[in-house]
């Protein structure tokens, strides 16, 4: 079974909550797919497949892309730890020059590329971990990427190296390793699961990261 397969063998397509112009393989329970999956993906050490469902900060991007077409008119875009790709969809919609999503996973990879082409959009699904290299877009989104202090601590000098010559937008829903720094842009209210958070909803706000930030003290 190819990881294309197995995406369409366990998930349905469906419209989110907060973007339902967009279309995306998804999965429609959490625990009934990790039960499933746990060991086709244990047999390829891949991680859980959270790229089967639209996190609350990949909505909020790209609601607030497909109505403000002018933040990505002509730009070259990253759509970092992408997921399964709602918001460089809807960067790709909305007219960027070009887009790309990056994420480590392959299995999210595939289900980025299945996405894509599901929505009738050119996006191209970065091959390698992109953390490190230098900067060649003009645009980055990252959507809910603060939620384990490692991952922030990698991520994070990154990011603020590219924000010298890019605009970075870090879209969060209150998770708990939200660095400092940051300049709100806009708010959404996400419609979300039990399954998947505490609450039946998520306040998210997205943030302009600065280059360089230099804490107080």
């Amino acid at each position: 079974m190819t990881a294309a397969d197995f995406i369409r063998a366990h998930t349905t397509l469906a419209h989110p909550a907060l973007a339902p112009e967009l279309t995306l393989w998804s999965a429609t329970e959490i625990t009934p797919l990790w039960q499933a999956t746990e060991a086709w993906l244990a047999a390829r050490d891949l991680a859980p497949p959270f790229w089967a469902f639209a996190w609350p900060g990949g909505q909020a991007l790209a609601r607030h892309v497909l109505d403000h077409p002018e933040l990505v008119a002509g730009r070259r875009v990253l759509d970092f730890a992408a997921g399964g790709g709602i918001a460089a969809i809807a960067c790709a919609r909305a007219g960027a020059a070009s887009v790309a999503a990056a994420e480590i996973d392959p299995l999210a990879r595939a289900a980025i590329a299945l996405n894509a082409a599901e929505n009738g959009v050119p996006v191209t699904v970065a091959a390698d971990d992109v953390v490190g290299t230098p900067g060649q877009w003009d645009l980055i989104l990252a959507g809910d990427v603060c939620y384990e202090a490692p991952m922030t601590a990698r991520i994070l000098p990154w990011l603020r190296t590219q924000a010298r010559t890019a605009e970075v937008i870090l879209a969060d829903p209150g998770r708990a390793y939200l660095p400092a720094g940051l300049a709100a842009l806009a708010r959404y209210s996400v419609p979300t699961t039990r399954e998947l958070e505490d609450r039946e909803s998520r306040e998210v706000t997205l943030y302009r990261l600065e280059a360089d930030y230099i804490p107080e003290g």
